[in-house]
């Protein structure tokens, strides 16, 4: 069990990373968003850490799969000792805690969307364009940016930083939601085995009628 219990430990170090680097996350969201045109290392930065995140949440659904099989295999020997119990207990637990934090890592990436598409609404507003919501969803999803920009006059330096910034949050917006796929299956099947588990706990805790 010693060499479970260094794998329980690295896979909570990984999960405890993962939890710092969504906070730190937020932290360069609202520093992109407190500038018109951010700068390049805080954008890179920002890349950078996606990157880490989803590197290290690979690594912990490859380690929560292995240790999964290796319990399935137990179980299908029909073993049945405190040994394997305890494995199901922290990989249940372990699997829980992974779930919780890319669910904060999810909503904060949508949070950070939204807040970009308000950015590109009002600098539209700011060029004489005014777009509803679905206008701009569909401009989004198809990204055809021009569509809205391309018969705006640049007639004056704040029509020009407007139209800068539509760019920049357009833009952010590509790169995100190129990590949210990425992330997706994953986060899904996840979510479903710890579904899963919950209900298998709760089905085991429900006392029965004699």
């Amino acid at each position: 069990m010693d060499e479970f219990f260094e794998q329980v430990e690295e896979i909570r170090g990984c999960i405890e990373k993962l939890s710092e680097d969504v906070e730190q996350v937020k932290k360069q969201h609202s520093a992109i968003l407190a500038a018109p045109n951010p700068d390049e290392k805080t954008k890179q930065e920002l890349e950078d850490l996606t990157a880490d995140i989803k590197k290290t949440a690979n690594k912990v659904r490859s380690k929560l799969k292995a240790i999964e099989q290796s319990i399935e295999q137990e179980e299908g020997l029909n073993r049945s000792s405190a040994d394997l119990r305890i494995r199901k207990t922290q990989h249940s637990t372990l699997s829980r805690k992974f779930v919780e934090v890319m669910t904060e890592y999810n909503a904060t990436q949508s949070k950070y969307r939204d807040r970009c598409k308000d950015r590109i609404q009002r600098q539209l507003e700011i060029t004489g364009r005014t777009t509803t919501n679905e206008e701009l969803e569909d401009m989004l999803e198809s990204g055809k940016l021009a569509i809205f920009t391309d018969d705006i006059k640049m007639d004056s330096q704040m029509t020009k930083q407007a139209l800068n910034e539509i760019e920049t949050r357009h833009n952010e917006i590509i790169k995100l939601e190129t990590s949210i796929r990425e992330l997706h299956d994953m986060f899904v099947d996840m979510a479903m085995l710890v579904e899963s588990q919950t209900m298998w706990s709760e089905l085991c805790l429900t006392p029965r009628k004699l």
